[in-house]
Parts: C-alpha cells; structure tokens; sequence
C-alpha cells in the first residue's frame, strides 16, 4: 500500500489508525499543515522463520513527514520498521533526542532530521547504520562529539552545521581544541599561584632570617650598617665624578675623597678610583 498525500492543504493530527496498517509500504505527507505528535505506533506481531517478532508497519520503506507543523518528540518505536530505508521529519518543531535504538534500523539509507529543536548528543548507535547513504542533521540543537571513526566523517559538514555546541569532524570545530585552553588555563593558574606563594615565603623567610640575626648579634649589627656606609659613599663619589667628567671639570679626587672621610687608593704608583 502506498500513500502520497504531499502538497496538499492538509491539517490537523495524523490519525493514530494509520499505524494499523500492515500492509503500508509507503507514507507521503510532506508538505501540509499538519500538527500534533508523531503517533506512537502499536507492535505489530508476526513471525519470520518459526522467530516470533514484534515490529511496526513490517513492510513500510519510506516514511516522509517533513515541511508540517508536528511538534514533540521522535518516538522510539520509530526504530522498530526494520526495512525502513528512508526518513524524512525535517522542518518541522520537533524537540528532544535522537532515540537511543535508532541503530535498529540496519537498512537506513536517509535520514533527514534537518530544521528542528532536536538536542542532546548524536546517538553512538547511528554508526550502526552501514547502508546510510544520505544524512542531515543540520540547524538543530545538537552537542558534545559526532561519533568518530564511522562513516559519518564521510558525510558533507553542510550536514551538521546550524548546531553551535557540535564539534568534530567533519565539522572544522575540532572538540580538543575547545577543552584544551580551558585545561591548559587552568595548569597556568596554577603554576602562577604557586610562583607567588613561593616567592612571597622566600622573602619573609629571608627577610626575618637576616633581621632576626642582626637583632641577636651586636657586632654584626655594626659590621652591617658601617658596610652600607662605605657602599654609599663609594657611590656618591663615583656618580659625583661621573658628572665632572660629563662637564669637563677638574679637581682634587684626593681632596674630595678626604673631605669625604675616604682614602684616596693607589694602583702602580698612581690613584685610581
């Protein structure tokens, strides 16, 4: 049985009576007006080879529902017609997930689930379906890593684009790269921390070290400030000279040094400074 009823001005809900078709091979109702959820279909019971096999619509190949108004979310007996080959529920307001069991559907060669509210992670089972030839996937809601190492790499980043939190190929937002600088952020803070802390414990260490053994040792209090002394006199004498050879100006450096309380020094018989 084959039913095509696209391109119609058609509204309303689908008839939950038509899941009771057995033998339905096809289903087109593209473009109407159509709302309410997708029906959640009855298990049709019947045996294949002495096995006892529950499915719906046993002998459906195509199912097309895209370009209406149905809203809600993809049931999971979708996954149940297991010589389905081709899905279409695009442009329409559906919302939630991806059913987990989608993966059931091993003769699945297009699904097309573009221009909805569908969230969450891509199922890891969608890379049981071999045949899949034709997948879309775009402007949803969409996140984490689309399943690696399947065929899905192979498929046109045009068909999973409109999902800003999905990443992997074939997508050029590669998901590494996005926890990366967060990780490697988080290392540097770190190391910066524990930089501050340790050179702030140095400095007081170091500083109570060198103040507490001047406190305890009288003469090495005397031997420290009288060292500072002699080192800023050495340098207030070699800035002043510095400046009277900038200006070209002679004097007595023995004299200078004198009046200064220092000695003059001598290197071969001659003063140097």
């Amino acid at each position: 049985m084959v039913i095509r009823l696209r391109s119609n001005e058609f509204f309303g809900d689908i008839p939950q009576q038509i899941c009771r078709l057995s033998s339905l091979i096809v289903l087109d109702l593209a473009y109407n007006r159509l709302s309410g959820s997708i029906p959640r279909a009855s298990f049709v019971v019947h045996r294949k080879e002495g096995i006892r096999i529950s499915s719906v619509l046993p002998l459906v190949r195509m199912v097309d529902l895209s370009c209406n108004n149905l809203f809600g979310g993809i049931p999971a007996e979708i996954s149940s017609p297991f010589g389905l080959q081709s899905l279409n529920l695009s442009r329409n307001h559906l919302m939630g997930r991806i059913p987990e069991k989608i993966g059931g559907i091993e003769y699945l060669e297009s699904l097309d689930l573009s221009n909805n509210h569908l969230s969450g992670e891509i199922p890891q089972s969608i890379t049981s379906l071999t045949f899949l030839s034709q997948l879309d996937l775009s402007y949803n809601n969409f996140s984490g890593r689309i399943p690696s190492r399947t065929q899905l790499q192979s498929f046109d980043a045009l068909d999973f684009i409109g999902n800003p939190e999905l990443c992997g190929a074939p997508l050029l937002k590669n998901c590494t790269e996005n926890e990366g600088p967060q990780g490697d952020e988080n290392v540097e803070g770190t190391e910066i921390s524990w930089f501050y802390i340790g050179a702030a414990t140095g400095f007081v260490v170091g500083f109570w070290g060198v103040c507490g053994a001047l406190q305890c040792k009288r003469a090495w209090r005397h031997a420290f400030f009288k060292f500072l002394d002699s080192i800023k006199d050495q340098v207030y004498v070699a800035t002043f000279r510095q400046m009277l050879l900038q200006n070209n100006v002679g004097l007595d450096f023995d004299m200078f040094e004198m009046s200064k309380g220092l000695q003059p020094r001598r290197k071969g018989g001659k003063r140097w400074w």
